[in-house]
C-alpha cells in the first residue's frame, strides 16, 4: 500500500465515522429519538424481525407445498458463504414467534430448535446473526448504547466545570457536553455496561410521558408495540451509582449530570461477543459481576464517586443483552445449571448482587431429538415447556436442495482436484434415501392408501423432488397420489420419531466426499469413489446409529439403498452415452412427444388440425397416436382414459402457472422416458458396437479399430466432455465402469 492509498484509506473511515454518526452528546441523540422513535425504540425481538424483513422473502415452491423464504439465510452480502439451505419452515417458524414477543411486548420464551445432528440448526442461529451483524452497519439499523465521561482536572477547572455545585455547564441556551473529548482531556470514560439503551436516563415516568405524546403525534404508529424492556427498563447498578453521585455533586442539575452521558453506536457482533453470544455445553454460570472501583486504571474517577462501589456485570447474558444469545446443545448441560433461566426468561431480568439488572435477549438454543426425549421425561419438563417454544429442524428430504448443500462448499478449487459428474448427486441420493419413512400412516380412502403404502424409497424420492410418480401408476392413480401429496409429507410432523429424524447427516456426508476426493484409483472426484466410500461407511454400525434401524418394507436398507444410487447413476451415465453416440437425443423425444399432445388436443376437441407440410386441415392420426401410446401406456390402460386425463393434467397445470407452457420433461417424464427406452431397444445391437470400439480405443487393441470407428469414439467422447462436463480421464473411467456394470447383468 503506497503512502496516498493509506490518505485516502485514513479519510474514508473518517468519512464513514462521521456519517454513521457513531458519537452523539445525549441532547443529539434525544433529537435522534425524537425523529425516528420506531427506530430507536425497537426490542431485540423488533429489531430481529426488522432484520428479516430488510432481506426480503421470495415463494419457494416444492412438490409438497409452497413456503416463505427469508432472503438473509441465503447470505448475499457474504457471497452465500455459510448460507442455509431449504429449511423454509424452520425460518416461518422463528418469525412467527418474533412476531409473537412483539405482539407480547417481552420475549418470554426461549426458541428451542430440535433435530438431528447436523440438520442447520447452528447455521441458522449463525446466518441471524451475520445478518443482524450488517443492518446494524446500515443506517436504518443504528444502535445506541452509552458511556460515562470524565474530563480532567485541567479542563474542569478551565472551563469552571465541577462537582461543587460551582459554575455552570449552559453557555448561550445550549447545553455543553463532554461526549466529544479526545482522551487526552479525560480522567475516566466508564462504559455503562449490558448495552444500556440510552432513554434509561430519563426516569421511568417521564419517559412514558414522552411515549404518549409520540404516539399522540403518530409518530408512533398505532401497531407500533413499545415493549416492556423500553417502557419500564432502568438502569443498572453501575449506572445507578454514578447517575445518583453527579446528580448530589450538581446538587440536581439533571443537565449537567447528562454533560457527562457519551451515547455510542454499536455493533452487534458474534466475534466480539457484542449483543450476539454462542455458548457451548459448559457448567460454568452465564453472569456474574466484579467490583470495578478495586481497579486501580479507575484511580482517576472524580471525587464525587469515590466513596461508592462501582460493581460491573460480566459474562454471556450480560454481553448478549439487546441481542441473541445462541445456547449451543442446550441440553447437553445439566438441568440444574440452567434454571435460572426460568425466572430469567419470565420477568426479563436477572438478579447479581443484590440488584436486578434488565435483560431484553432473544433466547435461542438447539439440541438433539435424543437429549430433548430424555428432558421430557425430567420432573421440571413441565416448568421449562412454558417458556420453550419448540421448532423442529429435520434433515433435507428434497434430493435436488440436498445437493445444493454440497455443491457451495466442495468444488474444484476446495478439494484441489476435478469433479466428474453425478459425484455429489450419488452421495446426496443416497442421504436422503437414508432419511426417508415409509407412508401411509394417516387415513386416505382404501384404494389411495394401497397406493401410498407401496411407495418405494426411490419411488418416493422422486416423488418429493420432481412430482414424478412411479411408472406402474395409470394416470388416474397418478394424479390421486400428486394430490395427497402434501399430506404424505407432513403426516410424521407430530411424530417422536418423524421422517428427517433419523438417517445420515450432511455433516457425514462431507467427509465422505472429501475422503472421496482422495481416492487412489480415480483422478477426479467421481461417482464410483462415492460408492465405495459409502460401502465403507456402512460396515460402521457400531458408530452410526442410524445403520442400526431395523428394515422395514423396504425402507432403512441402508446398504442395498448403495445399489439403488448405483443403478441410478449407471442410468444416467446410460443416458449420457446414448446421447454422445448421436443417435436420439431427449430434445427429439420431447418433440416426438410434443407432436403427440397436438394430436391428442385436436382429438378430444374433435377438431382437425394443421398439416405443416401440405398446408391442409386434416384429422389427428389415429395410427401415430397409437404406435407412440404403445410405448407409454401401462397394460391395464384405456387408451381413451389415457388421452383424456394427459390433456387434463396440461389444463391443470396451465391454470395453476397463468398459461405458461408446461415443461414435459418435469410433468411427463416417466412418459418420455418410455418412448426413450423403446427407441433404443431397437438400438442395442449398435450401442453394444459402439462401446467395444471405446473399450478397444483405451486399450491396446486400438490398432485394430478403422479409422471411421476410431472418429466415432472419438467424437462420442468429445460430446461426453463438451455436454456433460468430463474430462478426458473421467470419461474412461466411468465408462469402463459402466462397461463392467451394465455389461456384466
Amino acid at each position: 500500500m503506497t503512502r496516498h492509498e493509506l490518505l485516502a484509506l485514513s479519510q474514508s473511515i473518517l468519512s464513514d465515522y462521521e456519517r454513521k454518526r457513531t458519537i452523539l452528546s445525549f441532547d443529539e441523540y434525544f433529537e435522534l429519538v425524537l425523529a425516528e422513535p420506531m427506530l430507536q425504540l425497537r426490542s431485540s425481538a423488533q429489531y430481529m424481525k426488522a432484520v428479516f424483513d430488510y432481506f426480503g422473502t421470495k415463494q419457494v415452491h416444492y412438490p409438497y407445498g409452497q413456503y416463505t423464504r427469508y432472503l438473509l439465510f441465503d447470505l448475499e452480502f457474504l457471497n452465500g458463504e455459510g448460507r442455509v439451505v431449504a429449511q423454509e419452515q424452520v425460518q416461518q417458524d422463528i418469525y412467527r414467534v418474533l412476531c409473537h414477543f412483539i405482539r407480547s411486548g417481552r420475549n418470554h420464551k426461549m426458541i428451542l430448535m430440535h433435530g438431528p445432528n447436523g440438520s442447520a440448526k447452528s447455521s441458522i442461529v449463525h446466518c441471524m446473526m451475520k445478518a443482524m451483524s450488517y443492518y446494524a452497519n446500515q443506517d436504518e439499523g443504528a444502535m445506541y448504547r452509552f458511556n460515562w465521561i470524565f474530563p480532567n482536572e485541567k479542563l474542569n477547572k478551565q472551563m469552571h466545570i465541577g462537582f461543587s455545585g460551582h459554575g455552570s455547564i449552559g453557555a448561550g441556551g445550549k447545553s455543553e457536553t463532554y461526549a466529544y473529548l479526545t482522551p487526552d482531556l479525560m480522567d475516566a470514560c466508564v462504559p455503562a455496561g449490558l448495552n444500556e439503551h440510552p432513554l434509561f436516563l430519563i426516569p421511568e415516568k417521564e419517559r412514558e410521558s414522552i411515549l404518549t405524546q409520540l404516539k399522540k403525534s403518530q409518530k408512533i404508529t398505532p401497531d407500533f408495540v413499545i415493549a416492556d424492556y423500553i417502557r419500564h427498563g432502568y438502569l443498572g447498578k453501575k449506572s445507578r451509582a454514578i447517575f445518583d453521585a453527579l446528580l448530589n455533586a450538581y446538587h440536581g442539575d439533571y443537565q449537567k449530570v447528562l454533560a457527562h452521558v457519551q451515547v455510542e453506536r454499536f455493533y452487534p457482533s458474534q466475534k466480539y461477543g457484542v449483543a450476539q453470544v454462542s455458548i457451548e455445553p459448559q457448567m460454568s454460570i452465564d453472569a456474574e459481576v466484579h467490583q470495578l472501583t478495586a481497579d486501580r486504571s479507575l484511580a482517576a474517577l472524580p471525587k464525587s464517586l469515590a466513596n461508592i462501589n462501582l460493581y460491573h456485570a460480566t459474562g454471556p447474558l450480560i454481553e448478549a443483552n439487546r441481542g441473541i444469545l445462541d445456547y449451543a446443545d442446550f441440553l447437553k448441560r445439566p438441568i440444574e445449571s440452567f434454571k435460572y433461566l426460568l425466572g430469567a426468561i419470565e420477568t426479563s431480568s436477572i438478579g447479581l448482587a443484590g440488584s436486578m439488572i434488565p435483560l431484553d435477549v432473544i433466547f435461542i438454543g438447539s439440541t438433539n431429538e435424543k437429549y430433548l426425549n430424555a428432558f421430557k421425561e425430567h420432573p421440571d419438563f413441565t416448568s421449562f415447556k412454558a417458556r420453550i417454544e419448540l421448532i423442529r429442524v429435520p434433515y433435507l428430504l428434497s434430493l435436488h436442495k440436498e445437493i445444493q448443500v454440497y455443491e457451495s462448499t466442495i468444488h474444484a478449487q476446495s478439494i484441489g482436484k476435478p469433479i466428474a459428474p453425478h459425484a455429489i448427486e450419488t452421495a446426496s441420493m443416497w442421504a436422503v434415501l437414508t432419511r426417508l419413512r415409509r407412508a401411509g400412516l394417516k387415513k386416505y380412502p382404501q384404494a389411495l392408501l394401497e397406493i401410498i403404502q407401496s411407495l418405494t424409497p426411490i419411488e418416493k424420492l422422486k416423488l418429493y423432488d420432481s412430482k414424478q410418480t412411479p411408472a406402474r401408476l395409470n394416470s388416474s392413480q397418478s394424479k390421486d397420489l400428486l394430490r395427497a401429496l402434501s399430506d404424505i409429507y407432513q403426516e410424521t410432523r407430530g411424530f417422536p420419531i418423524y421422517e428427517g429424524s433419523t438417517g445420515i447427516s450432511a455433516r457425514e456426508i462431507k467427509t465422505v466426499l472429501l475422503n472421496a476426493s482422495y481416492h487412489p484409483r480415480y483422478s477426479s472426484l467421481s461417482a464410483m469413489a462415492v460408492l465405495d466410500e459409502l460401502r465403507e461407511l456402512v460396515k460402521l454400525s457400531s458408530v452410526y446409529e442410524f445403520l442400526r434401524e431395523e428394515p422395514f418394507e423396504g425402507y432403512h436398507e441402508h446398504i442395498k439403498f448403495i445399489e439403488f444410487v448405483e443403478q441410478a447413476f449407471l442410468d444416467k451415465v446410460d443416458q449420457e452415452i446414448r446421447d454422445s453416440m448421436g443417435l436420439a437425443s431427449l430434445q427429439s423425444y420431447e418433440e416426438l412427444f410434443s407432436r403427440y399432445v397436438v394430436n391428442v388436443s385436436h382429438w378430444v376437441k374433435q377438431e382437425r388440425l394443421l398439416d405443416k407440410v401440405t398446408g391442409k386441415l386434416v384429422e389427428p392420426s389415429e395410427d401415430f397416436m397409437r404406435d407412440i401410446e404403445d410405448s407409454m401406456m401401462s397394460k391395464k390402460e384405456e387408451r381413451i382414459d389415457f388421452r383424456k386425463a394427459l390433456i387434463g393434467q396440461i389444463a391443470a397445470y396451465a391454470l395453476e402457472h397463468d398459461n405458461e407452457k408446461p415443461d414435459y420433461q418435469i410433468l411427463f417424464s416417466q412418459y418420455l422416458k418410455r418412448l426413450e427406452e423403446s427407441f433404443f431397444a431397437q438400438k442395442q445391437k449398435q450401442i453394444e458396437r459402439y462401446l467395444d470400439q471405446f473399450v478397444k480405443y483405451f486399450s491396446d487393441q486400438k490398432s485394430a479399430l478403422q479409422p471411421k470407428d476410431i472418429e466415432q469414439v472419438e467424437r462420442m467422447q468429445k460430446n461426453m466432455i463438451e455436454r456433460f462436463g468430463y474430462n478426458e480421464e473421467s470419461v474412461k473411467e466411468t465408462i469402463a465402469f459402466f462397461c463392467t456394470k451394465r455389461r456384466q447383468s
